[in-house]
């Protein structure tokens, strides 16, 4: 069951995304020239991406793969291209509607279907895979614990996730970006460290059978996030 912090924090997070910094993050998304601080971020989602990529199957044919919080949809186009049917879905519809407009014409043998709303959501079915692409950092652990558990119960082998590793300089750099100008505008990232984070999953009853398995952290100027995957056992 979707806690009230969730829900609070999913509001603040489709309000930020939908309307106070969409033109900021279309542009990040793109190929446009950015700023020295916005191309280390830019340079480190292109990293964790690849990442993500890579630990999926080269060959996707015949699955069904839940892309969660897709953003513009880069990773959702990537994974069709091998072959998988892609549910993209983001909290925000106008990154959605970017999405869309951005969105190939040929995909090779793969679909990507956009939609906008709550990756939570019972509707969406089942997925052989489940990729959430820093779309959780912005949750207290309690409510990612939650969600990873509702979500393995519709997910057949394995679910990528990305979490704010929780260190000293992590948590420096953030309060130094909320001194900047504008600077209440970022999004709310909660940091975890890797422990805390391994022991809460195997603490889970709803993750009773699940696995943490590879983990790779990916750090370029100010994007620090690291990556965690989940296999069925």
């Amino acid at each position: 069951m979707v806690s009230t912090t969730y829900e609070a924090r999913r509001g603040r997070i489709e309000t930020y995304f939908d309307r106070t910094a969409v033109q900021a993050w279309a542009r990040l998304t793109s190929a446009a020239p950015v700023g020295s601080i916005r191309a280390t971020v830019r340079a480190g989602r292109d990293r964790m991406r690849s990442t993500l990529l890579d630990w999926l199957p080269a060959d996707l044919h015949g699955m069904r793969l839940l892309d969660a919080g897709c953003g513009t949809g880069a990773l959702a186009v990537e994974a069709a291209r091998r072959g998988a049917d892609v549910l993209a879905i983001d909290l925000s519809p106008t990154l959605v509607a970017l999405a869309r407009e951005r969105l190939p014409a040929d995909l090779g043998p793969g679909r990507v279907e956009f939609h906008s709303g709550d990756m939570l959501a019972a509707a969406l079915g089942r997925f052989d895979y489940v990729v959430g692409m820093d779309s959780m950092i912005h949750y207290q652990r309690e409510d990612v614990i939650r969600a990873l558990g509702e979500l393995a119960q519709r997910t057949e082998h394995a679910m990528f996730f990305t979490f704010a590793p929780g260190n000293p300089l992590l948590s420096a750099m953030l309060a130094v970006g909320r001194l900047f100008p504008r600077g209440e505008r970022a999004p709310f990232v909660e940091p975890v460290a890797e422990a805390t984070l391994r022991r809460l999953i195997g603490n889970s009853p709803a993750l009773a059978g699940w696995t943490a398995a590879r983990t790779q952290r990916i750090r370029s100027g100010f994007y620090q996030s690291q990556a965690l995957e989940l296999q069925r056992a």
